[in-house]
């Protein structure tokens, strides 16, 4: 009955135990495998927590793969994927390297605060008016009233996020977005500061200065909204210990450098 119990267990190696001692001596390659087998009964434990370590890996692996929503592409050879070395070398789905080309196709750029003011009819937002090295400046709403003065704003340069759709906020057609880091309780809220001689206008992206010329073309407004490109994307956005701005390990940079804010460390990007 113990031996029976014991080939229930799925294990080719209890198996092969359990065969040895039924035939021993019958037939010179066995009694050799058998041997061997005997040999290393006492090293069991080991090759069951190893086997056990591999399995429990691989399950976890597949656990946290993220799986596409309907609003993404199938495609799944356009999705970046590393290799599991624990899982037996399965293609695992990266979700920061496809946050990152996400996020590249957001069409970021560094922005001139021109005029700045109170909403009429909003008390939370302030309208500014912005150049993004378009032909017209931009007017853009954002709700900072309560974090940063008005005189704050005035002439600065800032990250401006231009390809969403345009948004009607209380009367005031708002054409996109300030970006800004914020601490996890939402009460110290500030811009995020290209650097030093950046152009208005000029595109701003994640990864290595290398990389700015094979950026893909911007997503239209339109493609934006309908993979979810800034749902995908924001939730990775972070400042790091020394305040600047990331997504996982890649900066978010300029032509001049990277992009920071003032003093908040390891705070939500939006």
């Amino acid at each position: 009955m113990m031996a029976a119990q014991q080939l229930t267990k799925g294990s080719g190696f209890l198996l092969l135990s359990y065969y040895c001692s039924r035939t021993s001596g019958r037939d010179p390659l066995l009694s050799s495998c058998c041997s061997l087998v005997n040999k290393d009964k006492g090293n069991w434990n080991s090759h069951r927590l190893l086997s056990s370590s591999i399995n429990n890996a691989s399950a976890a692996a597949a656990v946290t793969r993220p799986f596409c929503s309907s609003n993404q592409a199938a495609d799944s050879s356009a999705v970046p994927v590393t290799t599991d070395p624990v899982g037996g070398g399965d293609a695992v789905i990266d979700p920061i390297a496809v946050a990152k080309d996400a996020a590249n196709t957001l069409d970021m750029r560094v922005g001139h605060v021109i005029r700045a003011w109170r909403h009429e009819e909003a008390d939370s937002l302030y309208v500014e008016e912005v150049d993004v090295g378009e032909t017209e400046s931009r007017i853009i709403c954002s709700g900072l009233v309560n974090y940063i003065p008005l005189h704050h704003l005035l002439g600065k340069k800032v990250v401006v996020l231009t390809n969403l759709k345009p948004r009607n906020m209380r009367g005031v057609k708002s054409c996109g977005m300030l970006m800004a880091a914020s601490d996890a309780s939402h009460e110290n809220v500030e811009l995020l500061v290209p650097p030093d001689g950046a152009v208005p206008g000029e595109r701003v992206w994640f990864g290595s200065e290398d990389e700015k010329e094979n950026l893909p073309d911007p997503a239209t407004p339109n493609q934006i909204q309908k993979k979810k490109t800034w749902e995908l994307v924001q939730p990775h956005l972070r400042t790091d210990a020394s305040c600047v701005a990331s997504l996982g390990v890649h900066f978010m940079r300029t032509s001049g450098g990277v992009v920071v804010c003032g003093s908040l460390k390891n705070a939500n990007i939006s």
